[in-house]
């Protein structure tokens, strides 16, 4: 029932040593050595909510989206929630859309989604069992293998047979807890380089 009268309600001081508790998943990430185990390193996203963006979006607009959420991977979403693929920043301003372009013709702003990204088939997905029993070094190892920043990581049903997205793995995050230089596993033009070639 609406009030036709609302009274202030009563407030008192903040007492000391009062404290503020984060969310679980959202604390910083702890500091790691690389026989820590793998988990740690994991960004959980049964906790955080995962960036995504759809395969019609354009590259500039996945450039924002990653931007705006501190990210440099997207899944790309289908229908059903299904996951088409996913996209990196290596994909949206290395040389795959120089290529793209000198080959093709056009300009960068017109690129999509689509055009670059990384499509579910060719997706290489630690299961989650593994990473349970495994530790950072071989992440690390692993990542360095495959000439990738990022990885992710699934749960399949046991009923079903389906697999679910829920974690993913970054070396710049592993970097960052293990004390290091941001670690990089892939060849890539500086961003200056790159950003000469988009403005031709």
């Amino acid at each position: 029932m609406e009030r036709t009268v609302y009274k202030p309600l009563p407030m008192a001081r903040m007492n000391a040593g009062a404290i503020y508790q984060p969310p679980p998943g959202s604390r910083s990430p702890q500091p790691v050595r690389e026989d820590s185990p793998a988990i740690e390193v994991m960004t959980d996203l049964r906790r955080i909510d995962a960036a995504t963006i759809t395969a019609d979006a354009t590259v500039r607009q996945a450039n924002q989206v990653m931007i705006t959420r501190g990210v440099r991977l997207l899944l790309v979403m289908g229908d059903d929630e299904q996951i088409d693929g996913l996209i990196t920043a290596r994909d949206t301003l290395g040389e795959r859309p120089i290529k793209m372009l000198s080959e093709n013709g056009g300009r960068h702003h017109e690129l999509c989604v689509a055009d670059l990204m990384v499509p579910r088939s060719a997706i290489d997905v630690f299961d989650i069992a593994t990473v349970r029993r495994a530790e950072v070094g071989h992440i690390i190892a692993t990542l360095k293998e495959v000439g990738r920043q990022h990885a992710l990581v699934v749960e399949r049903d046991a009923a079903s047979g389906k697999e679910a997205v829920i974690g993913v793995f970054s070396a710049t995050q592993i970097g960052r807890q293990l004390g290091v230089p941001v670690l990089t596993f892939e060849i890539a033009r500086t961003f200056v380089q790159i950003k000469a070639e988009l403005d031709k």
